[in-house]
Order: C-alpha cells, then structure tokens, then sequence
C-alpha cells in the first residue's frame, strides 16, 4: 500500500507543499530552512549567518502538538475511534513508542489511500508529514544478493533477528486486528486488503531513520527537526530538546557560528558503531574509518554439562560488545552473558529446583551457596574470588575463539564476494555500505584479536594462573600415566 501511494502520488508531498504545511501549523523557521543537500536527500540550511548565543534562540520551533509520540497518538485515538480499535486490539506494544507510532503511521496512511478515503477515519494534520517522508533503503529491504554480501558482518545477524520480529508482529498485527470490521475490509480481506508485509516494514524503517529521543517525551518523531542530517563530535552545530512550554526546539551549540547557506547538523549518536548506522540510517559518515563497535554472538558449549540449566537462568543478552576508541586504538569488550559460560559446579555453581508457594517449581541458581537473583553483577562476585586472574583468563580465551571464528567467516565471504561483485541485481548504496562495514569490521577485529592475546598471555603469567594450571597438568598426567 504505502510502496503504491508513494509511486502513484497520493502518499508524497511537495517539499514546497510541506514547507506551507509546516508554515500554516506553526512550525517556525528562524534563519533555516528545507533545502536539498546532495546525496543526503533533504537537511537544513542557514539562511542567514548565525552565532549560538547565551540566550539559546531556537533555529526552529515545533508545537507540541505536531510531535508523534505515543502521548499525542492516543491522545489523537479519543477523537479517532478507528485508530482506538487499532490501538485496543493490539495492546501491550500500543503502548511503547515504537508500537503506538507505527500503528499510527500505517493508519493514516490507510486514511490517505483513494480505495478508503472517506470510508473511515479522521484524518490527523500530521497525515501530511507522513506523506513526506521518504521510503528509506535500509537493509531491511536489500534483495537477497545484497544481504549476502553482508556474511561474516554483525550487520547479518542483526538484520536476520530484525526481519523475524518484524514477521512476528505484523502476524501478531493482523490477528489482533481481523476481527475488527473496517481492518477486516480494508486491510485484511483476500481480493481486496491492501496491507503486505512490505507496508510493516515501511513504517519500521520510517520510525527508525527518524526517532529522536526528547527529554520529558521519550521516542518520538518531530517534523522539520528530524530534516538535520548527522555529523560525529565537533562537526555537529544543533542539538534537539523541548522548552518550558512542551514544544520540540533546535538550538545552536554555544559559540558556534554558522555562514549562510552552512548545513545545521545533530547528532545521531556518536558511539554508535558502523554496523547500527547501517541497521537504523542506511549511511556511513565518508570519513569513518573506524567500525567503533562490533556486537558478537556467543554460545554455550554442547559439551557443557550445565548448558540446559544455564540457559534456563540466564536472562541477559547472548552476546558480547567490542569496542575501539578512535583516539587511543585502545580496544574493550563487555559481556554479562561469558561469565556464567566459564563456570561449572566444581568452581562452586550449581542449580537446585526449588516449590514456589503456589506449587510450581522453579530453577535456581547458587554461587559458592549464594543465590544468583541478577546475572548484572555476576562479574562483580567473581572479581572477589581467589581465582578471579583465571576466570578472566578463561572470559578473554571464549572472547578470543569467537573473534576467531567470525574472522574466518569474513575472509571466507570476502572470497566469495569478489566472484559476486558483478551480479546484477546488486545496487550500487547496498553494495558500497557491505563492501566498507567488512573492511571496517574485519580491521577492528584484528585489532581486537592483538590486543586480547597481550591480555592473555600476560594473565596467564600470573601467580594463581601458573599455580592453576601447573597443578591442573600434574593431575592430567597421573591419569594418563598407565606405567
């Protein structure tokens, strides 16, 4: 549906009919417009040369009103009884931001469509600004030859996770919803309904690419404000927030200047790696070198004999956070899920199923006789224990395999895509993007596959390492001695 409305015109809208939108619903412009910007599509630029003063007088000023957020589209819901069933039927993911800002963003668009208009529903001014946004080319929409240009990158798997939730709830969409007369006959019926999966993928790329966190808001999205393309650290001129009256307003940084014509840029995020600017923006900065941070997927291991139990407590993320500062090359990582892989019940974990008073049973977690309720401070309780240097030894060397691995499967793919590089169906945007996130994460791993073997082999020279492993290598050969 929305992918037609964009083609035929009856969901797009005229930079010049948006800016007398956002003109006609108080939306100020003060010494900025919306104005192209080359590649980038749309941005703002100075009109005229501005400095950012103590007094903070706003670029642009958005009413309250006019920004989507999940307070105004159930606010909006009370005088839309379409967009209440909608709401009602779906339940508990109405009520996040993201929830509430989709369904709202795929009913109006229903209202806009010729097949509808006039059947249902009350039309929101901010119908308009959902006609302005673009259709994004996230990876969410790359063909198959271009996602497999992906393997070996964290972007794969991510993109895998993001495509099977994004099924799930538009199943889960459309059951709360086909009950529900005028979804049943204009989004669900077998000749006539005109949702696809395509459309819940459309309005998930639209909030993504665009949701600003606002203090006292949370997520939203905020017309003419959400225009500002991104620029890291000191490249960045504006920064986004709300004013004693609730409405959404960009400011100058104190003592920048900006010539007329000079572009007015946020920031997304500045830590955030190559891969997520890829995931939520379809863009890398052209001058990032640097992969920033790489998220890594850990297992536990089939020959575990606690695998079923330890999957059974452990509620953290399954994964593992590497990072590389730019400035030092100084190499981290983080991960809550690796510490409960490298211990067994002969350093003193172990699982007990206890009777709740309702008569269920439940599995519980110990640590040196001591209960585990929150695996967040896990590696704090380790760090007291007398073999904390061997525990980290172990972390860093299931760290360190799993670099390994991915490594592998990236030079592998790399060889696999240079035979591929001339299929067809390849567009230039995704194939860049693919070709740079592998550099750039294939170097960071590197770097952080040197900088975790100085670790090891310097915690491995410690005192109640050697003493471990010494003794450990005594007792392997009295086994095995069968003189």
């Amino acid at each position: 549906m929305i992918r037609r409305g964009k083609a035929q015109g009856w969901l797009s809208l005229s930079r010049d009919d948006f800016r007398r939108w956002a003109s006609w619903n108080d939306i100020e412009f003060r010494g900025v417009d919306a104005e192209s910007v080359g590649s980038k599509g749309q941005g703002l630029l100075a009109t005229v040369a501005q400095d950012g003063a103590s007094e903070e007088e706003p670029l642009v000023v958005v009413p309250r009103s006019l920004i989507l957020s999940k307070e105004n589209v159930w606010l909006q819901s009370k005088s839309d009884k379409h967009l209440q069933s909608v709401l009602d039927a779906v339940g508990d993911f109405a009520n996040t931001s993201r929830g509430s800002i989709q369904l709202f963003l795929l009913v109006q668009s229903t209202y806009a469509c010729p097949d509808v208009q006039g059947d249902v529903g009350v039309q929101h001014p901010l119908l308009e600004y959902v006609k302005s946004l673009p259709m994004e080319l996230l990876p969410t929409f790359w063909n198959d030859a271009e996602r497999d240009l992906l393997e070996g990158t964290s972007l794969a798997e991510a993109l895998d996770a993001k495509l099977s939730i994004l099924h799930r709830e538009f199943d889960n969409v459309r059951e709360a919803t086909s009950s529900i007369p005028w979804c049943q006959d204009h989004w669900w019926d077998e000749t006539s309904g005109l949702l696809e999966f395509d459309d819940w993928k459309q309005v998930d790329a639209m909030y993504r690419s665009r949701a600003l966190e606002f203090p006292g808001i949370g997520d939203c999205m905020v017309p003419i404000i959400d225009l500002a393309n991104h620029a890291s650290e000191t490249d960045t001129v504006a920064r986004y927030e709300t004013n004693g009256d609730g409405n959404a307003i960009l400011v100058l940084h104190a003592k920048t200047r900006v010539d007329t014509g000079s572009e007015i840029t946020i920031t997304y995020g500045d830590k955030k790696g190559a891969c997520e600017m890829i995931f939520s923006y379809g863009f890398l900065e052209e001058d990032l070198n640097n992969a920033r941070s790489v998220i890594l997927s850990l297992t536990i291991p089939n020959d575990d004999p606690l695998k079923q139990a330890k999957l059974a407590v452990m509620d953290c993320a399954p994964g593992c956070f590497l990072t590389l500062d730019p400035e030092s090359g100084k190499c981290d990582w983080k991960s809550e899920y690796v510490w409960p892989i490298i211990v067994n019940e002969e350093d003193g974990l172990h699982f007990q199923i206890a009777q709740t008073q309702d008569g269920q049973r439940e599995l519980h977690a110990t640590w040196q006789d001591e209960p585990i309720g929150d695996l967040s401070d896990f590696q704090d309780r380790l760090k007291v224990h007398p073999m904390w240097d061997l525990f980290r030894l172990r972390a860093m060397a299931t760290i360190q395999g799993r670099v390994q691995d991915q490594l592998m499967v990236l030079h592998a793919a790399q060889d696999r895509s240079a035979e591929a590089d001339t299929e067809l169906s390849l567009r230039d945007r995704p194939r860049n993007l693919a070709i740079r996130l592998r550099h750039l994460e294939t170097s960071m791993l590197e770097a952080v596959l040197r900088t975790l073997q100085q670790d090891i082999e310097h915690v491995a020279n410690l005192d109640v390492v050697r003493q471990y492993l010494e003794g450990h290598a005594e007792e392997v050969h009295e086994v095995d001695d069968f003189s």
